[in-house]
Parts: C-alpha cells; sequence; structure tokens
C-alpha cells in the first residue's frame, strides 16, 4: 500500500466518524494553543524587557560611582585623588574594550524660564557629548550638546520633557528651542528637548485618554527630568567658585558612565577599567561599577521559570491528547479487525497495517495541531486584552512550527502500540471476528 493511499484512507475513517475524531483531537488542540500562548507570551515578556533595558541604556551601560574604601584600604585613602575628570582621560586612552565616556558632576540649581516665570528645583548635570550615547537618548526637538559647546564653555541646555512641560506648560518641544532657561539667575539657553520617556503600559493609557496610574518608581525619572549642561560649563559657572583650590581636571566626579562597544568582552571590559582605576586611584578601592547583570539575570531567570513551568503544563497536555489518541485508535481497531482480516487474507502485508493504522493516529494529531494553532490566536488575542502593554504576547513562526511538530511526535508515539497490535493479528481470527 503506498503512502498517499494511506493517507486517503486515513482522512475517509476520520471523516466517517467525525465526533469521535474530534474528541480525540481535542486534547491536542488544547495542548497545542497552550503551549503556542505560552511561548508567545514568554516572548512577549522577553521582547519588553530588552525595549526597557534598551531605553535605560542597555546592559553595555556602565557607571562608576565614589565609594568607601574597604577597612583593609581605610589608611591608605588618602593617597587616591578620587574619582576626577583625569580617570576619564585614562580609561578613554588605555580601555580600548570601552566605546563611548562621559564624566559627571552635578548641581542643584533653581530651573526657571525667562519668560513665564515658572520655576523647579533640578539637579543639573555636567556631561559630555558621550552621555546621550550612552544613555540612548532620543530628541523631540533641537540637537543635543557638542564638542565645540564643551570647548567654548556654552551656557546652552538639553532639558528633559517634565522639565519642559512645567517650565511650559502645553507648549511644543519645537517651539522651545531657542528659549532661556535660568539655571539660579544665570541664563542658559535651550538647545534641546528630550523626549518623554514612559512604559509602554502609560504610553497606552495616554493615548486612550485615561491618566497614567502613579507608580512608586519611576523608571525614567532622571531622563525626564534631565537638565543637561556642558561639563566645562558646570564646572566654570558652580563650581569653580566653591573649590577655588580645583583645576577642572582634579575635581571629583559624582559618577563617570561608560559604555561597553562589546557584549562579548564585557568582562574584559570591566576588567580594564577596574586595572585603570586601580592604577590612578594607587590601589586605593574608593570606587565602584554598577552594572544592570545582576538584575538582567534575575528577570532572564523569571522568563525561563515561566517557560519552563509553560511547556511542561502544556506537554502534560499533549500527553493525555496522545493517550486519547491512543485509546479511539484502539476503539477503532477493535471495529475493523474484520477488515483488517480480509486485508490480510487478499495479500496485504503486516507492515501495511502497520503504517495505516500509524498514518492515522498522525493524521488526527496533525488536524488537531493546526485546530490548535487557530485556537492559540484568540487566546492569544485574549491574553492581549489583559497582559501589561509592554509585554504584549508575542506570536512566531518558530512557535507554531515546534508546537505543531510536538503534536506530531504525540501522535506518533501513541499510534505505535494500537499500529503494532493491529500488525500482528492473526487473519483467521480476524476473519472469524463478528
Amino acid at each position: 500500500m503506498s503512502f498517499l493511499a494511506a493517507i486517503a484512507i486515513g482522512f475517509r475513517e476520520i471523516f466517517s466518524h467525525k465526533f469521535r475524531s474530534f474528541l480525540s483531537m481535542l486534547g491536542v488542540v488544547l495542548g497545542v494553543s497552550s503551549l503556542i500562548a505560552t511561548m508567545a507570551l514568554t516572548r512577549g515578556i522577553e521582547e519588553g524587557m530588552h525595549i526597557f533595558m534598551q531605553q535605560l541604556g542597555g546592559l553595555e551601560l556602565v557607571k562608576v560611582v565614589p565609594n568607601e574604601p574597604s577597612s583593609l584600604m581605610l589608611e591608605f585613602a588618602n593617597l587616591s585623588p578620587g574619582l576626577t575628570l583625569r580617570d576619564a582621560h585614562s580609561l578613554r586612552n588605555s580601555a580600548t574594550l570601552i566605546s563611548h565616556i562621559s564624566p559627571e558632576i552635578t548641581h542643584t540649581v533653581s530651573a526657571a524660564c525667562s519668560d513665564a516665570g515658572n520655576s523647579e528645583r533640578r539637579k543639573a548635570r555636567g556631561i559630555l557629548p558621550d552621555h546621550f550615547v550612552i544613555g540612548i537618548h532620543g530628541l523631540a526637538a533641537g540637537r543635543w550638546l557638542v564638542d565645540l559647546d564643551i570647548e567654548r564653555g556654552a551656557r546652552c541646555a538639553v532639558i528633559g520633557h517634565t522639565v519642559a512641560n512645567q517650565l511650559w506648560p502645553g507648549t511644543p518641544a519645537a517651539d522651545i528651542i531657542g528659549r532661556t532657561i535660568l539655571l539660579d539667575q544665570t541664563p542658559f539657553e535651550v538647545v534641546g528637548v528630550l523626549p518623554l520617556y514612559e512604559q509602554e503600559e502609560d504610553t497606552r493609557a495616554r493615548q486612550l485618554g485615561k491618566k497614567p496610574r502613579a507608580r512608586r518608581w519611576d523608571p525614567f525619572r532622571q531622563k525626564n527630568e534631565a537638565v543637561l549642561i556642558p561639563f566645562s560649563t558646570m564646572f566654570h559657572e558652580f563650581r569653580s567658585g566653591a573649590f577655588p583650590e580645583n583645576s577642572m581636571d582634579s575635581l571629583k566626579l559624582d559618577a563617570l558612565t561608560v559604555r561597553i562597544g562589546n557584549l562579548d568582552h564585557f568582562r574584559a571590559a570591566l576588567g580594564q577599567i577596574r586595572s585603570v582605576l586601580d592604577l590612578s586611584h594607587r590601589g586605593v578601592d574608593d570606587y565602584d561599577l554598577e552594572t544592570r547583570e545582576d538584575w538582567f539575570d534575575r528577570i532572564e531567570s523569571s522568563v525561563r521559570a515561566t517557560r519552563l513551568s509553560g511547556g511542561l503544563i502544556s506537554a502534560i497536555s499533549l500527553i493525555v491528547g496522545g493517550i486519547g489518541i491512543m485509546n479511539i485508535m484502539l476503539a477503532s481497531i477493535s471495529e475493523r479487525i474484520r477488515e483488517f482480516g480480509i486485508r490480510l487474507a487478499v495479500g496485504a502485508r503486516p507492515r501495511d497495517i502497520f503504517r495505516q493504522i500509524l498514518v492515522e493516529s498522525m493524521l488526527i494529531s496533525l488536524l488537531g495541531g493546526l485546530l490548535g494553532v487557530g485556537a492559540s490566536l484568540g487566546l492569544i488575542e485574549i491574553l492581549k486584552m489583559i497582559s501589561p502593554t509592554e509585554n504584549i504576547p508575542v506570536l512566531t513562526t518558530g512557535s507554531i512550527l515546534f508546537s505543531v511538530a510536538f503534536a506530531l511526535a504525540s501522535g506518533l508515539l501513541s499510534g505505535l502500540y494500537p499500529a503494532s497490535k493491529a500488525a500482528h493479528l492473526d487473519p483467521i481470527t480476524a476473519l472469524r471476528y463478528d
């Protein structure tokens, strides 16, 4: 018997017992749909996590911050100059695995607009142009700070969306460019406005005209409330008078942010940073490296656990579906014993009977898998309505193919025993069966 003939007979048998066949497919349908939905949900969580991490600067962002030296180095603390601009120069020259670097000094100022009279207390930050690349900043209007601004000590500023909205309520970002902001009564020209950074859930609520819910912790607060000015301008306008003995190179920094050029060399890059800083700090460990690696690993572990638990539940559903197919095939064999006896008597080989039952079992699982794909589309739409918008399920071709293949494997395994039983029937006994 040819393979195509076995398929044709299998379809005929399935459609001649539609309700029974559907019941045997039901377990496979539920298993495939739940497996696809689980994979789509975990994929959505992964993509939401990666987008969120990119908005915060990504895993490539590493921050060097001052820290209390360890007890072993406490008596040698005076030997270290601390975290200074010289460290930035040393890292730029020696740490080849770093692509961008920006020192940072901060100063709390009274930020006011010169034309509307609104004012806010904000923390202004003196930065270098690399800061915008390191933090993966966007622009709503205007431009970023450039090297010429640093060289001239220009009085210009890039402000966050929240600052712009508080100082000039309802004014489009493009209309704010060129206006003057007063930082402790010192005029600065606004040359850039950052876009609003928020979670996808808040974006969706805003689009629907709803008020975003209040959060205890806003990961984008620093970006939205940013007041960024050239590093040299920050020193000359707000720091040199307070610390007249300091030069700009020896001024202690509040932070030093760097961007790793390639994540494949992440560990090696951290090693380079530590080597350079240990040398410039004379071995005193009065600094710390802040990375997002632990945070990212915890999220990845949660996603893997979710995928594994959901996959196991779906696999159990498919196994139950396979058992259902086996039961139906055994019942079908009991009804068709005389048919198989006639086939064996007229020349059919046991392997032809074995193939026939196995093909029917796999056809049932295939049709159940295809119905499960259709059911998963509806299930995913339901999940989209109840899931947080930053974790919307993402359906992939790979998940569909994997789930259908798993269903076919379940059908193959569940059909082996019934096929073997039918193939080993005694023709004489089968012909006498009534």
